[in-house]
């Protein structure tokens, strides 16, 4: 087993598995995974997708996903930390652009198995990339921080655009209607703009009359389009909270709070916990899927 760790603000592993054991959980954006060489099984929220040579995969930062290799299995793993995102302004590289970029794609991928990438051209660009990293690293260790951390931006680029490519949401298995797909996409990716959220917005841009809007939402996802909102922007507080150096008066203005206690009051109200108390505890609550919730003790 080869381990290749490379200076923060990233960390990058080379690993060569004939059984998996899992791994301390970091409160890590997410960790992109090759699969170098090798077959098996990959397990996450108790969903299987079996994996191959060239499969990618996120992984998020909970402890419900593992690997069952049948064949010896090279792993590259490279993780987004946190200290990516509050260093990354010394750099010559817009913090709070990234920031809600990696925010996007851990507030709103799946977390369901299977390959993240959509097309070859890309999967090849990252083969590229990934390559290049792993060389920069051992070569020239710290003195390639800089150039490691354009080519992870890069990574994280073409991440972005293939996660908008799915579907990524909660909703029911039986729903056909797929305007609900696009007005979640919607809501998310305007979720720090409140006047786009407002009802009379959203029935402009998908053609429905006002009225309808809150009970068309309602009735596709089993919850009130205000309570999604709401818990939307929470969850973009838990991530800001564990993985940045925003204050809090920074948090609230971003995403609409009206002040910092309105913040504070909000979160109690959803995650039955204070901010310094969920702080502490240092774990994703609103984040964690429900089956990932649910099936935790199983």
């Amino acid at each position: 087993m080869q381990v290749l760790e490379v200076y923060k603000p990233f960390e990058i592993q080379e690993i060569e598995l004939t059984d998996w054991k899992q791994r301390p959980v970091k409160n890590n954006f997410f960790e992109f995974v090759l699969i170098n060489d090798g077959e098996g099984t990959q397990c996450i929220n108790y969903n299987d997708y079996a994996y191959s040579k060239n499969s990618m995969f996120l992984l998020p930062p909970l402890k419900c996903h593992s690997f069952t290799i049948e064949k010896p299995t090279k792993f590259i793993f490279l993780k987004f930390t946190d200290s990516f995102f509050k260093s990354a302004n010394r750099i010559s590289i817009d913090r709070n652009e990234w920031f809600k970029e990696a925010s996007y794609i851990l507030s709103n991928y799946n977390q369901l198995p299977g390959d993240v990438i959509k097309n070859e051209i890309d999967r090849n660009y990252l083969q590229s990339l990934i390559g290049m990293i792993l060389q920069e690293s051992r070569n020239y260790g710290e003195r390639s921080v800089n150039l490691v951390t354009s080519l992870m931006t890069s990574i994280l680029e073409i991440l972005i655009r293939n996660i908008k490519k799915g579907s990524y949401f909660e909703i029911p298995k039986n729903n056909s209607d797929d305007r609900i797909t696009k007005m979640l996409t919607y809501i998310n990716e305007n979720i720090s703009k409140t006047e786009l959220l407002k009802v009379e917005n959203l029935a402009n841009v998908f053609q429905m009359s006002p009225t309808y809007v809150s009970e068309f939402f309602k009735k596709q996802v089993n919850m009130s389009l205000r309570e999604y909102i709401i818990k939307g922007k929470l969850k973009l507080v838990e991530i800001r909270l564990l993985n940045s150096d925003f204050r809090l008066n920074e948090i609230a203005d971003e995403l609409g709070f009206t002040d910092v206690s309105h913040l504070s009051k909000t979160f109690k109200r959803y995650t039955g916990s204070s901010i310094r108390d969920f702080k502490n505890k240092g774990e994703y609550m609103l984040l964690k899927r429900a089956i990932c919730t649910s099936n935790v003790s199983a």
